[in-house]
């Protein structure tokens, strides 16, 4: 049995900062994901991999 469970990821506030000092111009990447938010979740790929976790 996997005792992993899908969740949304949230992003958190010191990477956001840095990215933002990294890129002060902007970035195509941080821009897309910016505007979309995230474009896949974990449940949206469950039924690809085996029922018992990835250390089987």
């Amino acid at each position: 049995m996997s005792l992993y469970q899908p969740h949304t990821f949230e992003i958190p506030e010191e990477t956001i900062r840095v990215a933002q000092a990294a890129f002060p111009k902007g970035n195509i990447y941080l821009t897309i994901r910016e505007k979309l938010g995230p474009l896949f979740n974990d449940a949206d790929f469950a039924s690809l991999f085996d029922w018992r976790g990835p250390n089987r």
